[in-house]
């Protein structure tokens, strides 16, 4: 064991495997070291969410004691009280660096950080080695069914132990571990897709299915309502990594009346601050999907950091969600505007509408649409390519817009592409001013922005281009038609 040396550490060929050298101090007492310092260790390349919350030790009596090689979903920091180990790591989690081996000695004096689904094992070097780690999860039933194992003695590892397998001491389930080439890949953390039935869950859903993505869970509200603090506690969210939120209140007048603002604070506000503590606790990656009527509208292209000057009910609510998801670690908000997916929304409508002046025996002449809000449309396949392109690559927490690319317009001249489309009628589409739309509406209505579209300069530049509004609004049309 080396005395005084300075704390560092190295990289390995197993990614997210690290050694670390451990300043032990020593004297005619013995020893002295600082075993765990998270400051000075994340600062040289320790994972910053790193928290343990269990120590565990592991005392082998005897000089070839074996164990492994065992694969757990959580990190591991590892370490020796006593003693000396020949340990071998060997990559378990799916990807290019599957089944990569690192093998190395460490005694008091060395440490290592595993990552979850990097597979673990030691050979003890000397009679009464106490091998001691620190881990990020607590054991649970649920955790142990997504253990995975590769046999000690696999020819294709070349493991050369110290001490032949023949002669250690190993346990029996040990001995029965699969090799590698019949050994299951670490399952990644799980996701959890809120609102799972509006129109952007039904497109993550959809892409999740066409890209045969696992690991993924899709709720509403009846099964878990994200507003309610004690539906919580039915999760072990030790067991996830992400959280989309794709769930909201989205009847921008319905919010504007007594019943509505409840619904609106509760789904847009209280639900999204509830996920963002949960993420933050557990280290979790949220995803939020946010909204143009965060802004009042006043500026032609809202940039991602406009400060929020909301004009009705449901823009306050979302902008609050907003601020709560924000004072997280690991987040990405995408903000939209003019949601169109598979669901009731604008296009939908028109369609219908223009199916009715169309038929002959319909009294119906003309629609009158606003033609001085103006903006581009989202739509969800978009949205849900966006979301996994962000998740995927890696790229830089923090708030994103999202809409269709393109020209700028009101809605009414949408609504003139929509008739246009589907029945060659788009001349029947009569533009109103907002101040008559108001005028003439027989419930309560939220104020508009006038401005909505949103500038798509950073996740542009992030490497992510939407398509461009008016293709994706002809195909959707021709495919709804169909």
């Amino acid at each position: 064991m080396e005395f005084e040396k300075e704390l560092k550490v190295t990289t390995t060929n197993i990614p997210g495997l690290l050694v670390f050298e451990l300043p032990v101090h020593g004297d005619n007492r013995g020893w002295f070291k600082e075993n765990w310092q998270k400051a000075k260790m994340t600062a040289l390349g320790l994972p910053e969410d790193f928290e343990p919350v269990q120590n565990n030790i592991s005392f082998n009596a005897k000089r070839g004691v074996t164990r492994g090689i065992h694969a757990e979903p959580w990190d591991k920091f590892i370490s020796l009280a006593t003693g000396e180990i020949f340990g071998a790591w060997v990559d378990l989690r799916p990807g290019d660096s599957f089944g990569q081996v690192f093998t190395t000695r460490l005694d008091p004096s060395r440490a290592i950080f595993v990552p979850r689904g990097v597979g673990n094992s030691f050979q003890a070097l000397e009679d009464g080695t106490a091998y001691t780690y620190l881990v990020n999860a607590h054991w649970s039933l649920e955790m142990k069914k997504t253990y995975t194992f590769v046999n000690l003695a696999d020819p294709q590892l070349d493991i050369q132990w110290p001490i032949p397998l023949e002669e250690s001491e190993r346990s029996e389930a040990d001995l029965r571990h699969p090799m590698l080439k019949d050994a299951k890949p670490m399952e990644p953390k799980r996701t959890l897709v809120t609102g799972a039935n509006g129109q952007l869950g039904r497109a993550i859903r959809a892409y999740v299915e066409a890209h045969g993505l696992k690991g993924y869970e899709f709720t509403d509200i009846d099964e878990f309502d994200f507003s309610d603090p004690d539906a919580y506690a039915q999760i072990d969210w030790s067991l996830y990594g992400t959280i989309i939120n794709a769930g909201a209140y989205t009847a921008v007048d319905k919010a504007e009346t007594l019943e509505g603002r409840a619904l609106a604070w509760k789904a847009n506000a209280e639900g999204p601050a509830l996920l963002a503590k949960t993420a933050q606790r557990y280290h979790l990656a949220l995803v939020h999907v946010s909204s143009d009527y965060v802004f009042d509208g006043t500026t032609e292209m809202h940039r991602e950091d406009e400060p929020f000057a909301p004009l009705g009910v449901y823009g306050q609510s979302k902008a609050a969600g907003d601020i709560a998801v924000a004072m997280t670690d690991k987040y990405y908000i995408l903000r939209s505007s003019w949601v169109i997916g598979d669901g009731h929304n604008f296009v939908k409508t028109m369609m219908a509408l223009s199916d009715r002046v169309a038929d002959a025996d319909d009294a119906l002449n003309e629609v009158t649409v606003v033609d001085d809000q103006f903006g581009r449309l989202t739509f969800t396949d978009d949205m849900a390519k966006a979301i996994f392109f962000l998740l995927d690559t890696d790229a830089a927490y923090g708030t994103y817009n999202l809409t269709g690319s393109g020209d700028v317009v009101s809605w009414a001249v949408i609504a003139k592409e929509v008739f246009a489309e589907a029945n060659g009628n788009g001349e029947h589409v009569r533009p109103i001013s907002t101040e008559e739309y108001f005028a003439n509406a027989k419930a309560p209505v939220s104020p508009r922005p006038t401005y909505s579209a949103l500038d798509l300069a950073k996740i542009e530049e992030a490497g992510f281009v939407t398509t461009d509004w008016r293709t994706s609004l002809h195909d959707y049309v021709r495919e709804a038609k169909a």
